[in-house]
C-alpha cells in the first residue's frame, strides 16, 4: 500500500439520479474503510461541498442500500459550483473538514467540473460514470443504464398486451436527448417495429412503409421506441405526422419518463458500481488523480477527465441493422 495514500475521502453523487449509486456509494464506503481511511458523505452534490455538508460514515452507515433507488446522499445541479467563487468555498469547506481526496460518481458535466476544480485546488479526485444514457465516453457501460433498460422493456411488453388486444399503434417516447443508446437496446428487446434515435435523420415515409408492410401481414399491433432528442420531434409530434399517412391503426402515445431513472438496480447495475466503487479507490490509493474508472471488454480502465468531456462514444449503428431484420 502507497504509505502517503489519503487519509480521508469524501464521495459525492452529483447530477441526475439512477439506480445503482447507493451500490457505488456503499463499494467507495467499504473498500475506504478496509484501507484504513476515514470516509465522508458529501451531501446535495456539489452545493453540499460548498455548505460543508459532510456526514461521516462508517461500514453500518451503508447497510441495506446496495438494493434502493437513488441515492442517500440526496443530489443537486450546483450552479455556484460553476463560478470561481464557489469553488474557492468548496476547496475552503473541504480543507476545513480534513479531507484529502474525493470520489465524484457523475456525468460528463459532473467530471468537467471537478477537472477544474482539482487542478486549481490540487485536491485528488477519481470519478465513477453514472448515467441511464450510457453516452460517457470511457466505459462500455455507465451505472444506471441496464435497470433503466430493464424498466422500459417491462413497460413495453405491457404496452404490447394492451396493443394487442385492441388493434394499436404505440409510440413510446424514452429518455435519450443526445443519445439513443435507450432507444436502440430497448425497442430490439422489446420488438419494436420501427426505432428512432437522435444519431440518425427519421424519415416519415420510411415509418410508413414499415407500418404499411405490417398491416398487410396483418400485424394486430405495431411499437414505435421515440428517444426524446429524435430529429423529427418527440412522440406525439411524431405519432401526429404519421397518423396524416397511416391511420389504419388506433394510435396511442406513451411518454415514459423519469420512471426510467428510478427503481432497484438489476444485478449488472449492482456489479458494475460495486467494481467501480473499489477501482476508484484503490486508484487514489495508486496516486492517480483526474481520471474516471470504466470497464472496456470487461476490464477496468482509466480515462483522464479532459479525454471523457470531450470524447464521443462509438454508437452501435450495428443494433440498428438488427432492428430492421427482426422488425419483419
Amino acid at each position: 500500500m502507497n504509505k502517503k495514500h489519503p487519509k480521508k475521502i469524501a464521495v459525492v453523487t452529483t447530477g441526475g439520479d439512477c439506480p445503482g449509486l447507493n451500490a457505488a456509494i456503499r463499494a467507495v464506503v467499504r473498500t475506504g474503510i478496509y484501507h484504513g481511511m476515514e470516509v465522508v458523505g458529501i451531501m446535495q452534490g456539489y452545493e453540499g461541498m460548498i455548505n460543508a455538508d459532510f456526514v461521516p460514515l462508517n461500514s453500518h452507515s451503508v447497510s441495506n442500500i446496495l438494493q434502493r433507488g437513488g441515492t442517500i446522499f440526496k443530489t443537486a445541479r450546483s450552479e455556484r459550483f460553476k463560478t470561481t467563487e464557489g469553488r474557492k468555498l468548496a476547496y475552503e469547506s473541504i480543507s476545513k473538514a480534513g479531507i484529502e481526496a474525493m470520489v465524484v460518481i457523475g456525468g460528463d458535466g459532473s467530471f468537467r467540473g471537478i477537472e477544474i476544480f482539482s487542478r486549481e485546488y490540487s485536491i485528488p479526485s477519481i470519478g465513477i460514470p453514472k448515467t441511464i444514457d450510457n453516452d460517457i465516453y470511457g466505459t462500455d457501460y455507465a451505472i444506471g443504464f441496464d435497470t433503466a433498460l430493464n424498466t422500459v422493456v417491462q413497460v413495453v411488453d405491457k404496452i404490447r398486451d394492451t396493443a394487442d388486444s385492441h388493434n394499436r399503434l404505440f409510440f413510446v417516447e424514452v429518455m435519450g436527448r443526445d443519445a439513443g443508446m435507450i432507444a436502440i437496446y430497448s425497442g430490439i428487446a422489446g420488438g419494436a417495429e420501427a426505432i428512432l434515435i437522435p444519431e440518425q435523420k427519421t424519415r416519415i415515409e420510411q415509418i410508413v412503409k414499415i407500418l404499411d408492410r405490417g398491416w398487410k401481414r396483418k400485424k394486430s399491433s405495431m411499437i414505435i421506441i421515440v428517444a426524446e432528442g429524435d430529429d423529427a420531434g418527440n412522440a406525439y409530434e411524431v405519432a401526429a405526422e404519421v397518423k396524416k399517412r397511416f391511420n389504419q391503426y388506433d394510435t396511442r402515445v406513451s411518454v415514459l419518463g423519469h420512471m426510467q431513472r428510478g427503481g432497484s438496480p438489476t444485478c449488472s447495475d449492482r456489479v458494475l458500481a460495486s467494481r467501480l466503487g473499489v477501482a476508484a479507490v484503490e486508484a487514489l490509493i495508486g496516486g492517480k488523480n483526474n481520471e474516471m474508472v470504466g470497464v472496456v471488454n470487461n476490464e477496468i480502465v482509466h480515462t483522464p477527465y479532459s479525454e471523457v468531456v470531450v470524447g464521443k462514444k462509438k454508437f452501435p449503428y450495428d443494433l440498428l441493422k438488427i432492428a430492421e431484420v427482426l422488425s419483419l
